[in-house]
């Protein structure tokens, strides 16, 4: 059944209006005060000087951080503060390393170390789409409040994995016509997709880019709990400063979807509506699709998106949307304070958070029925939804149009379309044979950490998947002609041959395995078409399964 999010909109709730900081420390370095007076002030152990502002606060909030920026920003952070450890986490086409600040009581930043700590692992990624520079920001200002001193408890019970800039190569090709009618940066902001064309939050599966696979060997090197992606909307002209989403894919553990939606979501709601007089909500589109009755509907539930891969990893993900045509800085702020108040839930409920995700790794799912196909599901009643309305103004330096959040907000009832149904399902077997010759499947498993070991060479009963039928997209995406096969399992014997692989899905990447290697998976490698010269009607999938549960 779908979740919704009623009774946070009411059509007499005045117009929110930008909020300040609450920190007096954070405030002295906006206005440049110095580190000894930071010192008085906050009585922390302070940065060596007073140079951690941001390119953005820097320029009053007219332009956005550089890579290298960025690099020295989290680098003298390091050299500033023993609690924080600057490392790099993998590179980009072009070569850029991918910068890295952990922050915890740990003593390097080796994923062993924190491991050790016993403590909730959190990471926090900024710049996916380097356009949407509000996350690349806040995560720097987040960075200085904590050099600051504030927010001191969360060090007892996380350590925080801070991402800045994560499509780096695409930050750097800024221009001022990137990003269309979005009210700012106006000296410009870098574009959407990497260096190659590819749009990194499409890539989680098919890992085509060096960055998608830096980010997946993080995810099996560090393996945090939770995870946070931080985006700018397109779109809808509403009246949240920011939305949310939590895991879209129907094979997400059910505890972790009833903990953000559940507690963490709407507590966070409420803290900034109470702090900030901001309304957010879960991430839409208000739309008639179809030509019917207008919806809010949510966006993919398929885990090329980094939220959705994650949750297929038993990993807590949350995806935030800053909203398009605020002010840059009111942008950058309602990220801050998502962030915030996310961090702060997560500390008091970090016990929680841990249990979660040890029992999700724990839990098998061979035998389960699990999703390969999904649609939108509609709620069950219609959902207030805040709309709002822009005024038009002229860029100062192109004369192109920019839309601007006019303080005005409207109760529109909608069924909103914010979680999926499937429309596809196959039990888990337990486990995949994969023959020796897919050496290209092969390297991609292991670069999601799949686990695999030679199969035994005895005698196997297995499933055979018969294909009756390729339908191959006409138009590529993301440089790959999408394929979708029809066809049906029979049972067979096969003997492994020296090299073929087995892969189990009894283990913590088994909801990850079954949706890469599944025939019929909307979003695993037959779907890419990394099997394509294998695949045609009357022909079987070369990737057996053995049955099981």
């Amino acid at each position: 059944m779908a979740t919704s999010n009623t009774g946070t909109a009411t059509p007499d709730r005045p117009a929110a209006q930008p909020s300040p900081r609450r920190s007096r420390c954070t405030r002295g370095l906006a206005h440049g005060l110095t580190a000894a007076a930071l010192l008085t002030a906050c009585n922390p152990s302070p940065p060596p000087d007073d140079a951690f502002l941001t390119r953005a606060e820097r320029t009053d909030y007219r332009e956005t951080s550089s890579h290298a920026e960025v690099v020295d920003f989290l680098q003298r952070a390091a050299a500033a503060s023993p609690s924080v450890h600057y490392t790099t986490f993998g590179y980009t086409t072009e070569g850029r390393a991918l910068p890295l600040a952990i922050v915890g009581d740990i003593p390097d930043p080796s994923a062993a170390s924190i491991w050790l700590s016993g403590k909730t692992v959190v990471y926090l990624q900024g710049n996916i789409h380097a356009g949407e520079v509000c996350g690349k920001e806040a995560l720097q200002m987040l960075l200085r409040d904590l050099l600051a001193g504030e927010h001191r408890e969360w060090r007892e019970s996380m350590v925080l994995l801070i991402a800045p800039i994560y499509n780096a190569d695409g930050n750097e090709r800024v221009t001022l016509t990137n990003r269309g009618r979005q009210h700012g940066p106006i000296g410009g902001m870098g574009q959407r997709p990497n260096a190659q064309g590819y749009d990194l939050n499409r890539d989680h599966m098919k890992l085509e880019s060096p960055e998608a696979r830096s980010v997946a060997r993080l995810f099996s090197g560090y393996d945090p709990h939770v995870a946070v992606d931080l985006h700018t909307t397109n779109g809808t002209q509403h009246a949240y400063h920011l939305t949310y989403s939590p895991p879209l894919h129907p094979n997400t553990p059910p505890a972790i979807d009833a903990f953000l939606r559940d507690g963490l979501f709407p507590h966070v709601t409420g803290e900034i509506r109470d702090k900030y007089g901001w309304e957010f909500y879960y991430y839409g589109n208000a739309s008639a699709r179809g030509g019917g009755e207008r919806g809010w509907y949510t966006f993919d539930h398929r885990p090329r998106f980094n939220n959705n891969y994650i949750g297929l990893r038993n990993r807590i993900a949350i995806l935030s949307e800053a909203y398009s045509y605020a002010t840059f800085e009111e942008r950058v702020l309602a990220t801050l304070y998502f962030v915030e108040e996310i961090l702060d839930y997560v500390h008091e409920h970090g016990e929680e958070v841990r249990q979660i995700v040890a029992e999700a790794d724990a839990a098998s799912v061979v035998g389960e029925s699990l999703a390969l196909r999904a649609v939108p599901e509609r709620s069950a009643e219609r959902v207030d939804i805040l709309m709002g309305a822009t005024v038009e103004e002229a860029h100062p330096l192109t004369g192109r149009p920019l839309l601007l959040r006019a303080d005005t907000q409207y109760v529109v009832p909608m069924y909103e379309y914010g979680t999926f149904t499937p429309t596809l399902s196959e039990r888990v077997p337990r486990g995949y044979l994969i023959p020796a010759e897919l050496e290209d499947v092969l390297t991609r498993l292991a670069a999601h950490g799949v686990w695999f070991e030679p199969a035994d060479a005895a005698p196997l009963d297995v499933e055979a998947f018969h294909i009756d039928s390729v339908r191959t997209s006409a138009r590529p995406f993301q440089g790959r002609n999408e394929q979708t096969l029809f066809g049906r399992y029979e049972p067979t014997q096969v003997t492994p041959a020296p090299g073929d692989m087995w892969a189990s899905a009894d283990l913590p990447l088994g909801r990850l395995l079954f949706s890469l290697l599944e025939p019929q998976s909307d979003d695993g490698f037959a779907n890419w078409g990394f099997l394509a010269d294998r695949l045609e009607a009357g022909g079987l999938y070369p990737i057996l399964r053995v049955p099981g549960g």
